[in-house]
């Protein structure tokens, strides 16, 4: 497996901060990653943490098992499940947005990073310590889930979707899709994946995770089984009826201390602040930090005096009510992504969190709100970044002598650059001396014939302009005409570009697993999940 470390920095000034241990960043967090030392403390503090707000540890098991089953998960993944009762027993834990077919590359490599990373700390810790892939069910935008990128044998970027079945904002879970409308999607992937001695398989393994009309988040739970289960990653969907119920005295703690949750998110807002840095999520006074299903949608609640309200104030709710809703049907609640965190630290023995940049900066918004409730941030382990280049694109790179590095921030520059070291004709050299020269012994003969006439003068001018232009014309005519000798270098020029920054952003954010696993099998992946990758914060280069 040939690969190697490429730092590209990150958006989020505050994740760069926090990996790299600016003193600044590291006031926002209680631990960090690369201390050994903080592993260590982590694990003694939820030892001798006696907090009430702790989920039931067998009930939880019950939960999982049960879920994990459903979703045809793999006796690997069953056996985390078990390892999860032993009281020693500690999790790893990260989540996505279930993604059509899986998502973008980046929900891959977030799954590779909690396996190694349970991996790694079960055998520093000698106590189990187990993968948990947090599904966000929950979350009601359709629209960031429903699509996948795929980038064509004709060097187009494919964008393969599936509609909305309802136009109801509700929780993605609750969406189940049309077996037809499934087909049409494994249709489109059909088309625009390449054929390969992978391809059927491949195609017969996605049919399955979509069979009986699943919801995005069921069929994203199965696809995820399929390629992680062997390595015992356990999968829960945040929506889960089951789950929602052990959430319950969570959301009753969520309700009674509003006030507070809200104080306490606005205290670390200002330390973000205070240590020179932008909010990823603005917290807002009146925010309750939570949503309830009513009227069939998913509604974000505020407080408004003694009230509890959506936005629009179709739904009004007492305190006392939101109590009553949280103990009696709590699957009616769900988190916002302020109180997610806290729940997850509610319902696992949480090690350490997997999280991207963005995460990273709206998790230093929560530090205050774990303390609210008599809890501990964990250990934050940034997700392993990847891009995959090809054999044949490796090639090409080497070939125009391009680097990632000039891709991201000087690819016009390289791609013209190689196009003049081209130019042995030197045409535009050339004509910019025949133009000089041309300009250099008409103008002063156009200038002499003011004395004969003005008006001669006036179309002399005239038609030195034009001449110029027509010297451009045929400049431009014949610029075009020499490109057209290495139309085939442009093209993988491009093919560079599209591999390596689609859409101007990361591959890993663009493009969907499959096309990979079509061209390539499972090896690959395979290889990213055994192979020991340290978790340092930097992006990696994997030449397939």
């Amino acid at each position: 497996m040939q690969m190697e470390t490429f730092h590209w920095k990150k958006n989020q000034i505050l994740a760069e901060d926090y990996i790299v241990q600016a003193d600044q960043a590291q006031t926002l967090f209680p631990y960090h990653f690369g201390n050994s030392d903080d592993w260590q403390s982590r694990v003694q503090w939820l030892e001798r943490s006696n907090h009430p707000l702790i989920a039931d540890r067998g009930l939880l098991v019950e939960v999982l098992r049960a879920y994990n089953e459903r979703i045809g998960n793999s006796q690997a993944a069953l056996d985390q499940v078990a390892a999860l009762a032993d009281k020693k027993a500690l999790a790893v834990v990260g989540g996505q947005q279930a993604g059509l077919f899986g998502g973008s590359l980046l929900v891959l490599y977030k799954a590779i990073t909690l396996i190694q990373s349970a991996r790694q700390w079960s055998a520093k810790l000698a106590r189990p310590v187990v993968p948990v892939f947090w599904i966000a069910g929950e979350d009601h935008d359709f629209d960031e889930v429903n699509h996948i990128y795929t980038l064509t044998q004709a060097q187009q970027i494919d964008k393969i979707k599936i509609d909305h079945p309802t136009g109801i904002r509700t929780s993605v879970s609750k969406l189940p899709i049309a077996p037809e409308t499934w087909r049409e999607a494994l249709e489109a992937l059909d088309q625009s994946l390449m054929d390969t001695e992978f391809k059927a398989s491949l195609l017969a393994k996605l049919e399955q995770a979509v069979v009986g009309g699943a919801s995005l988040s069921d069929a994203f739970a199965r696809w995820m089984a399929v390629i992680f289960g062997e390595y015992g990653l356990v999968l829960i969907d945040s929506d889960e009826p089951a789950l929602r119920a052990l959430e319950s005295s969570m959301f009753e703690q969520i309700v009674l201390q509003n006030e507070a949750l809200t104080a306490s998110l606005l205290k670390s807002q200002d330390e973000v602040k205070q240590a020179g840095y932008q909010v990823q999520a603005d917290v807002a006074e009146d925010g309750a930090n939570i949503f309830v299903f009513a009227g069939g949608q998913r509604l974000l609640l505020r407080r408004e005096g003694e009230l509890f309200t959506d936005k629009k104030n179709d739904f009004l709710y007492t305190k006392e009510q939101l109590h009553d809703i949280a103990v009696t049907t709590p699957e009616q609640l769900s988190n916002n992504v302020m109180t997610r965190p806290l729940m997850q630290e509610f319902l696992f023995p949480v090690l350490a969190t997997v999280l991207g940049p963005g995460e990273i900066a709206y998790w230093a918004l929560t530090k205050q709100a774990f303390e609210q409730f008599g809890m501990k941030m964990p250990i934050i382990v940034p997700r392993l970044e990847f891009t995959l280049i090809e054999g044949t694109v490796q090639k090409q790179m080497n070939k125009y002598d391009i680097a990632l590095e000039d891709v991201l921030e000087r690819f016009e520059e390289k791609k013209q650059a190689w196009l003049d070291a081209q130019d042995t004709l030197q045409l535009n050299e050339r004509f910019d001396a025949a133009k000089k020269d041309f300009r250099e012994s008409y103008a002063p003969l156009v200038e002499s014939l003011a004395a004969i006439n003005p008006g001669v003068k006036k179309l002399g001018d005239t038609n030195l302009l034009k001449i110029l232009e027509q010297i451009d014309y045929l400049q431009n005519k014949a610029g075009d005409a020499y490109k057209t000798q290495f139309d085939a270098a442009l093209r993988q020029l491009e093919r560079i570009r599209l591999t390596i920054l689609p859409l101007a952003k990361p591959q890993e954010r663009v493009y969907n697993g499959c096309a990979y696993m079509n061209r390539y099998g499972n090896d690959w992946l395979r290889n990213l999940v055994e192979t020991s990758i340290p978790v340092d914060g930097l992006h990696r280069v994997y030449y397939l």
